[in-house]
């Protein structure tokens, strides 16, 4: 594999960036790049942490286990959920030069999505209901995408992130896409895939597949790799897609993506070989196992 130049290679395997309650750390600077970043914080039952924001905004999205937020006198209690494939979670927003508390009397394992930021924007709440689950494509391309930190769905400075779910021996990402220059109709943006695996614990047995390839000069990279629960890619710049579920295994990812427009939009470019694929799903269903997670299925879970 040709990886791209960044500091930590296009892959990072779980655990690999480890750094005391952060089971992953991927920072600009570790990455090589000006904008995205994600760590991922594992609490064990009643455990806290406190830690600076620095220049970045951030959203705390619980992938397993509910949490308590504190920043700038706020207080948010997050519900969460059981897993990311057991049903869409609520959130909360903290902003760069902030102070964050994170604590949880059960434990659990949240993710940190984030983005070097300009403003600075208050903390806010983000309830589950809000998010718009969104289904894409047809057919074996079908996936579901939780947009709850897009543009249109939720205020930000730079960041954007999304949750998809895709079901076993189907492809998301696809057609191979990318958003790396600054044109009409594209977004430079920098993205950060963190994937999890329906089918065993963590790190569990299910395996899925991610291709990036080269998008033109100076934008040369070239990953085809196995990932596993806890595993990341980082893309800097190329052709993206597609995601591949193994048959048996939910694919799960989350997308965070950042970039230096003054404009937060996120606009992309089709690879012109594959882009024809859309024009497919007119005459094809979404697959009917769509969507694997809403917000009634949270509220269901939590009946007594």
């Amino acid at each position: 594999m040709n990886a791209a130049p960044t500091k930590l290679g296009s892959v990072v395997r779980d655990g690999e960036t480890a750094d005391g309650a952060f089971s992953l750390v991927i920072t600009p600077a570790a990455a090589g790049w000006g904008y995205s970043s994600l760590r991922v914080l594992e609490l064990p039952a009643g455990g806290s942490v406190t830690f600076p924001t620095g220049e970045d905004e951030m959203v705390v999205l619980p992938l397993s286990g509910g949490c308590t937020v504190e920043c700038d006198g706020e207080r948010f209690a997050l519900a969460g959920r059981g897993s990311v494939f057991s049903r869409v979670t609520d959130f909360a927003y903290v902003p760069r030069d902030g102070e964050v508390t994170v604590s949880s009397a059960a434990g659990g394992r949240f993710a940190l999505p984030g983005a070097r930021a300009t403003r600075r924007l208050p903390a806010r709440y983000g309830p589950a209901e809000g998010v718009q689950v969104e289904m894409r494509g047809a057919g074996q391309a079908s996936r579901q995408v939780n947009n709850f930190c897009t543009p249109e769905a939720f205020d930000a400075d730079k960041l954007i992130a999304v949750e998809v779910l895709t079901p076993g021996a189907n492809w998301s990402s696809y057609p191979p896409h990318k958003h790396d220059e600054e044109r009409e109709g594209e977004a430079c943006l920098e993205e950060i895939y963190y994937f999890e695996i329906s089918g065993g614990p963590r790190p569990g047995p299910g395996v899925g597949y991610q291709r990036v390839s080269t998008s033109g000069p100076g934008r040369e990279i070239d990953v085809c790799a196995e990932v596993r629960s806890g595993d990341t890619v980082l893309i800097p710049y190329g052709w993206h897609g597609p995601s591949m579920a193994a048959p048996g295994y939910d694919l799960y990812y989350l997308n965070v993506m950042a970039g230096p427009s003054p404009e937060r939009a996120w606009l992309i470019c089709d690879h012109p070989d594959h882009a024809w694929v859309r024009g497919t799903w007119d005459d094809q269903e979404v697959d009917p196992r769509l969507p694997l997670t809403t917000t009634q299925e949270q509220m269901q879970e939590e009946e007594p």
